[in-house]
Parts: structure tokens; sequence; C-alpha cells
């Protein structure tokens, strides 16, 4: 899966890479690789100030999750320095790749089974997790879904993997112009399926999304692992392939801003940002309940244990700093803030006030056994082929 905006948001972390704190060798250092605008740069500048001893903070934005994941699996293949050919050093693309690991990494819920399995990534310590003082704070369901065992698996035996420090959902973000000729206004999933929206659509072109908003529809979960255990769903999806006018992950916002849709399904993080900038647009959070995606750090195999990366992982879960978080990347703190009327315009505030609501009847996409994922595979390609 992979969440990515056409349309970057502002006041993110979307430098190159920010340093802060003076190259002394002898002082403490924190690399962070993270998704780009996924930490306000000023929430590093506080946490800077905050630092007793001082330290040497490199916070190093990527584009992608996927790239992240990547970068990952070259560290745990990347040879022994000493191994490289000399002449590989005259060569700036290899020179220019990154062959330190860093302290943390950003990593979105849905790569955590497979890096785990891969080993890409080394659970955090019995007693760092002690000490941090806000993991008690933390929803019983955001410490189970990074509780997990060695095969990456929800475990409640298992190791802390990974510490998340914000999350979104899947919403339904529409034109309103073009629904009040319709006389109504979308607010849950069964409303994909009404009078006047055919070839009006763009959703994800993603099986776990496509099928998931069908079960929910059903009642059932987003984590259903047989299919054909649920009635009617191959025809309910096949009704509405019909309102589709094409599948998209990457590209699904474009119409709706030019008019050529009337309505699409995509990611908080892509869609929150565009509300100041196209007033045409509303979101609704389904309802019945949604997808629920979460950003993640988590720490490299071969990356040393440090206690200046607890204390960031710490820090991003403290409420004024995860309030920030919150207002300036408009995604959710999985600490729940409270956010005031000065904190965030509406409708943003109201939208990230419901999703707290609604945070009980959604869902996190868990890893499904090899069959049932290419059972929604299989399902998702014949549906849209038909």
């Amino acid at each position: 899966m992979d969440r990515r905006s056409f349309l970057l948001s502002t006041g993110g972390l979307a430098l190159s890479q920010l340093l802060v704190g003076c190259d002394n060798k002898n002082q403490t250092k924190l690399s962070i690789q993270l998704l780009k605008n996924s930490i306000p740069s000023q929430v590093v500048d506080k946490f800077s100030q905050a630092l007793q001893p001082k330290a040497q903070l490199k916070f190093a934005p990527v584009d992608q999750i996927q790239n992240l994941y990547q970068q990952l699996q070259r560290w745990q293949e990347q040879p022994k320095t000493n191994d490289k050919q000399a002449w590989t050093r005259w060569i700036p693309f290899i020179n220019s790749q990154t062959t330190t690991v860093v302290d943390l990494v950003s990593l979105g819920d849905y790569w955590l089974k497979s890096a785990i399995e891969q080993k890409l990534i080394q659970p955090l310590q019995d007693t760092e997790v002690k000490q941090l003082k806000y993991w008690s704070n933390l929803d019983e369901r955001w410490r189970q879904l990074v509780t997990r065992n060695d095969q990456g698996n929800l475990d409640p035996q298992g190791k802390v993997w990974a510490a998340p420090y914000r999350w979104g959902s899947t919403v339904i973000v529409y034109d309103r112009h073009k629904f009040q000729e319709l006389g109504w206004q979308p607010q849950d999933w069964s409303d994909l399926w009404r009078d006047g929206l055919r070839s009006q659509i763009s959703l994800l072109d993603n099986s776990r999304e496509v099928i998931g908003l069908v079960l929910k529809k059903l009642g059932k979960s987003y984590n259903t692992e047989n299919l054909d255990t649920v009635p009617n769903l191959e025809k309910e999806l096949q009704t509405l392939n019909q309102q589709v006018k094409f599948y998209s992950s990457n590209t699904y916002l474009e119409p709706l801003v030019t008019g050529d849709t009337w309505l699409a399904v995509g990611w908080s993080s892509d869609v929150l940002p565009l509300l100041s900038r196209y007033p045409q647009l509303n979101v609704v959070i389904p309802s019945s309940g949604t997808a629920i995606w979460a950003d993640l750090w988590v720490r490299p195999t071969k990356a040393s244990n440090n206690d200046i990366s607890s204390k960031w992982i710490d820090f991003c879960w403290q409420p004024e700093i995860a309030k920030q978080i919150t207002a300036k990347t408009r995604t959710n703190s999985p600490i729940f803030p409270d956010i005031a009327k000065t904190d965030i315009s509406e409708p943003i505030r109201s939208l990230l006030q419901t999703n707290h609501q609604l945070f009980t009847k959604s869902e996190f996409l868990l890893p499904l056994p090899t069959t049932t994922v290419k059972q929604y595979e299989s399902l998702f390609t014949k549906i849209k082929t038909s």
C-alpha cells in the first residue's frame, strides 16, 4: 500500500534534510529518516531545545513510505564498507546513497509484518518500553497493533516492534455542488450505490480497501478471512463497479478537483490538505466505520539503541506536541489531544474530532493469510475487468 499526495501539504518537515545542533564529535547524535510532511519542523526545534545534554539531530524526509521500506532492505543487505571495490567511491550515484544506518525510521503499519519477517527492524527493549512515560496513555488498540510475534502477527505475548505517532483513515470526499443537484449528501458507504452516481466515482486501486468497504457496508470486518462466507459480496462489488469511473491510488483526486468525477474514496492524509484550497470539496468519515492507517517509528536491525531515540518517541506523545503534529500535518495523534477552536480551523477540526468518536467502529488492515490475500486480489481483478 502506498499513501502519497499529488498536492503536498504545508507546515511539515519538507526540507531535503534538517540538521539541528553543532557538529561536535563528542556530542550525542540522533539520525531519523521520516515520511515527508509527517513531522513539523517546529516540533524538531522544540525537541532540540528541550534536550539536556544537547545533541546533534539529523532528520531526513523521504517522499514515500515504500522508499523508506526499501531503505530498510538496503541496510540489511549492504556489504561491509571495506568489501566495496575502491572504484565505486568515484561514482556519484553510488557515493550519494545512504550507507549509515539511522536510529529510527517512519514506517506504515501495513508494512510492519513484512519488516519483522525479513528482520529489517528490531523490537524495542522491554526496559525501554517501561520507561516511556506515555506508553500507558495509548489506547489498548495501539498497544495491540505493535505487539507482535517474530512472524509479524498480533500476539499479546509478543514484543513491541514500533511506536505509533500519527494516524488517519479512509474517507469519502465529494463535490458539494454536484450533490446539491442530487438533493442529498454522502454519509456512509451505502451511499456509493445510490442512483445518480453511475461512472462518477474514483476508488483506490487496492483490493483490501475496496472489498473492505463493501464488507463494512454488509456489516462485516475489513479483515474477513474467507470471502466465500459473505453472501452477495460479489454481486455488491459488481454493482459498485458500475458506479466507478476509474481506480487509482495516486491520481484519484485530480478528476474530482477538475469536475470530471463527483466523489472519491481516499486517504485522509491526501484529502484534508486540499480543503482550504478547494472549498467545493467536502469530506465525511463513513458513519459505520472505516479503515485506519498509522505511521510508526521503527528501529532498523543494525541500529544501536540509544537513550535519545527513546526520548524522541516519548516526546511525540506529549499532549502539546501531539496537538502540534495534528494541527500541522492534519492527522490524528494516538493519544487524542484536546483540539480547541484556535488550534485547527473548520472543517478539519470537526473531522479530526469525529475520527476519535468513530475510532472504535473502525479497523486497522491487519495481516491476512497468503491464501486470503490471493482471494482478495483475484476477486478484485475479476470485478475490475468485468
